[in-house]
C-alpha cells in the first residue's frame, strides 16, 4: 500500500497557493484507490514544539552523559520520525517566508533530521528514506529568475534539497510558483499574467508527478 506523507505549513488557510497545489497533488494520488493512503500532517494548525533540549539533536546512544531530554518531547520525535519513514512519498507545502523556511516546518526538518537515525553518522546503513521521491511545493511572493536582484535570496528550497536530498538521501522534486503577491501589491499587468500562469502550471506539474510517483 503506497503511503503519501502530506506536509503543509502555510499560514494562509483559505488562499494559499501552496496548499492549493498540495491538495492538487493529493488528490490525484487518492485517485489510484484506495490502496494509496495520505498521512496528512498541517504544521500551522498543529504546530510542533521547537525542539527543548539540544539533546535531541542526538539519538539516545550518541548523547553526552547526563543528557536528560523531556521524555514526551522525545516521544513525538520518535512518532515523527516513524511516520517519515513510513512514507513512500513525502509532499511538503513549503512557501517562502522572509526568504527561508516558515518556522512550522523548520521545526519538522529539525525534529526528522536525526544523525545516527534518519541521517548518516557513525555507519553505513543509517538513510531509511534513500531513493525515495519529496516533492517540494515551494510558492513566492517575487521572481528570484537568474539576472534578477532578487537571484539567489530563496534560502527555502536549498536547505530542503541538503536535508531531503544530500543528508536523507532523498530524490527531490521541487515544483514552484512565484509573483503570488502580485494580486496584493502594485505590479504590471505582465506579472498578474505569469502568476495565473505558473499556478495553473505548478498544479498541472503537480498531477503529473502523483501520476509518475503513484
Amino acid at each position: 500500500m503506497p503511503n503519501l506523507l502530506h506536509l503543509d505549513s502555510s499560514a494562509d488557510l483559505t488562499t494559499s497557493r501552496s496548499r492549493a497545489i498540495t491538495e492538487a497533488f493529493a488528490d490525484a494520488w487518492r485517485e489510484f484507490g484506495a490502496d494509496h493512503t495520505v498521512a496528512r500532517r498541517d504544521l500551522h494548525r498543529d504546530q510542533l514544539p521547537h525542539l527543548s533540549d539540544s539533546a535531541l539533536h542526538w539519538p539516545p546512544r550518541l548523547r553526552l552523559p547526563g543528557d536528560a531530554p523531556d521524555p514526551a518531547h522525545e516521544a513525538l520525535q520518535q512518532a515523527l520520525i516513524a511516520e517519515l519513514v513510513a512514507a513512500d512519498v513525502v509532499l511538503i507545502g513549503a512557501p517562502l517566508y522572509n526568504y527561508s523556511l516558515p518556522s512550522t516546518l523548520k521545526a519538522w526538518v529539525d525534529n526528522v533530521h536525526l544523525p545516527g537515525v534518519t541521517a548518516p553518522f557513525d555507519g553505513d546503513d543509517q538513510q531509511p528514506m534513500l531513493g525515495r521521491p519529496a516533492v517540494v511545493v515551494t510558492s513566492r511572493g517575487g521572481v528570484y529568475d537568474e539576472g534578477t536582484p532578487t537571484a539567489g535570496r530563496d534560502h527555502a528550497t536549498p536547505v530542503l534539497d541538503i536535508v531531503l536530498g544530500s543528508t536523507l538521501g532523498m530524490r527531490v522534486e521541487t515544483i514552484a510558483t512565484n509573483l503570488t503577491l502580485s494580486d496584493r501589491l502594485p505590479m504590471p499587468e505582465a506579472a498578474r499574467e505569469r502568476a495565473t500562469r505558473e499556478l495553473r502550471e505548478a498544479k498541472e506539474a503537480a498531477v503529473a508527478s502523483a501520476r509518475r510517483l503513484g
